[in-house]
């Protein structure tokens, strides 16, 4: 009979608070900011500090890494947040319910760059294949891709209400896209290294780009009535000048504030600057006092020089009417943000700024932390930081306590205790860098360090209350001493540590005062002298052996009564890592860093079987209670379940972005908890769904096949030309195992569709024959359809991303027979656009042969004057619903708002009044000197 084994499943991840591969952005109602945490999304609530809204993926769909998220303009759009993710598809969301809208395909590499247009509805995303591919938001469908640039896209913007895309790129180049036309129209260059970012204000009046020049460039932008001999006939950019930078790292973010007053300059540093963008008024002010201050020093100069008997040539006069503004002019540095860590990403937020503030700008580090700042012409001001939720560094341990109901993790400077179920950070207490843990009961838990110290932990008060210097060495392993029931940790532990000793503890609990509660110390009551670094520990379950790994690659098995030596357990060839023993104590598994795992038998210490287990090293194995199920994880990425009976692969667990560095096992083996340097904690839960171990050879076998042909697809006719043809346009999807499924189930539904029909003509023809009337006996599969309305069915099932893909998949005898549905599909009022767009892309596929084929051409006639018919009739619906809606609303506005329409037309001007009057620093300086003389007079 087959043996069974229950499935585990992915559950729960937490401790990301911001993935340092992503930027940050604040979604459409400017409240929350959006985060990416490795595969998923989180919108935080900042004043909270708490997670507001979750975007997770489905558990069906691979995990993938988020390497940028873009926020709609316009929340009218229920699809309002957009994800790129690193193997090129894009995510749609719904920012209310965090529900997964759509995945398109279309980039062959990760995504870099995403951008809204203003009306929300068409997507722009860019990638590192070079290739920049318009979205329709509504549809959820590709629109066109845009060909052109040689390197990675890594920004994008659009101008004049959305009807052109700049994109930049690595190539050092800036491209201006006319998206009505679908081509280039202008091709800017002058930056000597690559662009990482631009941005243009919201008056759109000024594009800055920003590079590892020393100097940011900015742009002026041509308005549509702005005519002359300066701009060329097609120009749409024109270089205003250049900024010097205080930083000499690359720029990695350029960001216009809401209003277009700041704009903020963001390093790959620890370094943001902000300039001052100054209005048209102020500018001319500005260049005023300039040119000024130039002809007091030429004169200045003349004097002197007369003064000497030498003759200057007299400069020509400066018009201090109508003098030129240049660009420093315009930007004034204003403030220089430095964090504590390096700043991975910056956003403003669209929301108003709190009062006397000029915007409120929010930022990621590479320490898992988000933190918000307050911007004023004076001073930069810490408003909110939020960095509880997880650990500032890569997780070294993990361990649950008896009652799994607590979990503890370890990093280079905390420890933080945990609810598994939630996900809840319940404890943070500062610690040195801990390199394993242990729980001593519910009270108490146990850390030893890289540094050689022992640190006890009070849980309840989430203190730190006694660090014992135990070793010389780090200490790698703590082990408790279980009892001869099995009871763990209750006569006291093991310590092994590179100073090459093994140290046994004892637990001893004192009170200090009357009024303090009993505090745990420990002893040391034994030493086992190795002679190499002891890399880990483990003892058997009744307490009888202890095994040591040590660095010369081999494990040694003693008594724990009289340390004598037992066995010893030789032949791998770099050191071991990891081990456990089975809660029978009739197995030892050790894992090593030359990628195996080794089971041995504890009776006679000889190795049962040697495994190749994981790609790179293997950094902790655990066995479950009362089974010889063992899980291990490694640096590849995995976490791994063995039978280490049958010595047989169970399942591999998919979910990490780094590697795994440590895992825990719950008592009954119903979860377990594993940690990455990913800084993830993820739990993963047994389910109830049975797995068969010849079933899942047969899947992965599956998955590598589809993985191999899919490589085979991408490269069958070559390598991608790395020069594309200048500004040319393509399609905008890409062919995936989705769109492949999809053209396999609409030519069966032709198949099927066909051979119904002969049926029906040849149940016709018997009926004449005959000459009465018989039960025709249609396919079942049909399901009591019409072929039409079946074929029809199965096309509007196909997602709109994948329909296209589909479509040119199919054979030209299959497109004729599709075509030829068309005419009787276009009598239903709700399926003209997909007619329509089934249509297009045939005859655009096909064009050639359908026009020299007889057959079609009478098709494609009568199709001519249907669908243009059906077309007219329904724009005209759309039409007067739309009119419709817009009296609606107007009877809506006048019954709702009418006796307060004055007064709210007047509020509002005067709040505009005020936010330009607070915008001005030299303003504010004036009212400041006004109360200190009225003050002072008084």
């Amino acid at each position: 009979m087959v043996k069974a084994y229950l499935r585990y499943e992915p559950a729960l991840t937490f401790g990301v608070i911001a993935s340092p591969e992503s930027n940050v952005c604040y979604d459409p109602s400017g409240r929350l900011l959006l985060a990416a945490a490795l595969d998923r999304l989180a919108a935080w609530d900042l004043k909270r500090g708490l997670p507001s809204v979750s975007f997770a993926p489905s558990s069906s769909s691979p995990s993938l890494a988020v390497s940028c998220i873009a926020s709609s303009p316009s929340a009218a759009v229920s699809s309002s947040i957009a994800s790129g993710h690193a193997d090129g598809s894009i995510r749609l969301w719904d920012a209310e319910t965090g529900a997964c809208e759509a995945t398109l395909h279309g980039h062959r590499s990760a995504a870099s760059a995403l951008r809204f247009a203003p009306s929300g509805a068409v997507l722009a995303s860019g990638s590192k294949d070079c290739d920049v591919i318009l979205w329709d938001v509504v549809a959820q469908a590709g629109l066109f891709r845009l060909r052109g640039h040689r390197d990675q896209v890594t920004d994008l913007v659009f101008l004049d209400s959305g009807k052109k895309l700049v994109s930049c790129s690595k190539d050092k180049f800036i491209r201006v896209w006319d998206l009505e036309t679908q081509h280039c129209l202008q091709i800017v260059g002058g930056h000597r290294s690559e662009i990482w970012s631009m941005d243009v204000d919201p008056s759109e009046r000024f594009l800055v780009s920003g590079s590892a020049d020393p100097e940011m460039r900015v742009f002026r932008i041509r308005q549509s009535a702005e005519e002359g001999e300066d701009w060329s006939k097609w120009d749409v950019l024109k270089l205003f000048g250049e900024i010097p930078r205080q930083s000499k790292e690359r720029v990695a973010t350029v960001r216009f504030n809401r209003n277009g007053s700041l704009v903020a300059c963001q390093v790959a540093g620890k370094t943001a600057d902000i300039y001052r963008v100054l209005d048209e008024t102020e500018a001319i002010r500005k260049a005023k006092r300039r040119m000024h201050r130039k002809k007091e020093k030429a004169s200045a100069k003349s004097m002197i020089a007369e003064g000497n008997g030498t003759v200057i040539d007299p400069l020509p006069a400066p018009d201090l009417q109508n003098p030129t503004v240049i660009v420093t002019d315009v930007f004034k540095l204003l403030q220089v943000l430095r964090a504590s860590k390096k700043i991975c990403s910056i956003s403003f937020s669209p929301s108003n700024p709190p009062r006397g503030c000029l915007a409120t700008l929010s930022l990621s580090l590479n320490n898992n932390t988000l933190e918000t700042y307050s911007v004023d012409s004076e001073k930069l001001s810490k408003m909110y930081s939020i960095e509880m939720h997880g650990h500032q560094s890569d997780i070294r341990s993990v361990s649950l306590n008896s009652e799994d109901n607590l979990l503890m993790s370890t990093s280079h400077n905390a420890v933080k205790i945990w609810n598994p179920s939630t996900g809840d950070c319940l404890r943070t207490i500062d610690s040195g860098y801990g390199l394993c843990s242990t729980f001593v009961g519910n009270r108490f838990a146990l850390v030893g360090t890289k540094s050689g110290t022992l640190e006890i932990i009070n849980i309840a008060s989430g203190s730190l209350t006694e660090v014992i210097e135990a070793h010389a060495g780090s200490i790698r392993s703590i082990v408790p001493i279980p009892d001869e029931d099995g009871t763990a940790g209750a006569r006291g532990f093991v310590t092994g540590s590179a100073d090459h000793d093994v140290k046994f503890w004892e637990y001893q609990e004192v009170q200090k005062s009357d009024n303090d509660s009993k505090q745990l110390t420990v002893t040391n009551m034994r030493t086992l002298k190795m002679t190499e670094d002891v890399l880990a520990v483990s003892i058997g379950p009744q307490g009888k052996h202890i095994a040591v790994a040590l660095l010369d690659c081999n494990v040694k098995v003693y008594y724990m009564d009289t340390l004598k030596h037992f066995l010893n357990l030789y032949g791998h060839k770099l050191p071991v890592l990891c081990m456990d023993i089975s809660s029978d104590g009739a197995l030892i598994v050790t894992g090593s860093a030359d990628k195996n795992l080794k089971i041995w038998g504890m009776d006679f210490g000889d190795c049962h079987r040697s495994i190749f287990a994981h790609s790179d090293s293997v950094m902790d194995v655990k066995f479950v209670y009362r089974t010889h199920y063992m899980f291990s994880v490694g640096k590849d990425r995995t976490v791994k379940y063995w039978d280490a009976d049958k010595f047989e692969l169970l399942l591999t667990l998919e979910g990490h972005h780094a590697e795994v560095w440590c895992l825990t096992i719950s008592s009954r083996g119903d979860f377990i908890v594993t940690g990455s340097h990913d800084r993830s904690i993820r739990r993963w839960d047994r389910t109830e769904e049975q797995l068969f171990i010849e079933e899942e050879k047969e899947k992965r076998l599956e998955e590598t096949f589809e993985a191999d042909l899919d490589n085979d697809n991408e490269y069958r006719y070559g390598q991608k030309d790395d020069a594309p043809d200048e500004g040319s346009v393509g399609v905008p999807g890409r062919k995936t195992k989705e769109t492949v499924t999809a053209a396999d189930a609409i030519m069966d539904a032709l198949d099927t569709a066909e051979e119904e029909l002969k049926r029906l003509n040849q149940h016709k023809l018997e009926e004449q024959n005959n000459g009465r009337p018989a039960k025709f006996q249609p396919n079942v599969i049909m399901q009591g359809q019409s072929p039409s309305d079946y074929v029809l069915n199965v096309v509007s099932r196909i997602r709109p991303n994948d329909l296209e893909q589909a479509l040119l998949a199919l054979p030209f005898s299959d497109a004729l027979k599709l075509m030829s549905y068309l005419k009787e599909w276009s009598t239903v009022p709700s399926k003209v656009e997909l007619v329509c767009r089934v249509c297009l892309v045939l005859l655009q596929t096909h064009h050639n042969q359908l026009t020299t084929t007889p057959a079609a051409r009478s098709l494609l006639t009568e199709l001519k004057d249907i669908l243009y018919s059906r077309v007219k009739e329904c724009k005209d619906t759309i039409g007067f619903n739309l009119a419709a809606m817009d009296h609606i609303k107007e009877l809506l506005a006048m019954r709702s708002d009418a006796p307060f329409r004055d007064a709210k037309t007047k509020l509002m001007e005067i709040r505009k009044e005020l936010s330009k009057r607070s915008d001005r620093p030299d303003g504010n300086e004036r009212r400041k000197k006004k109360k200190k003389k009225a003050s002072g007079e008084s």
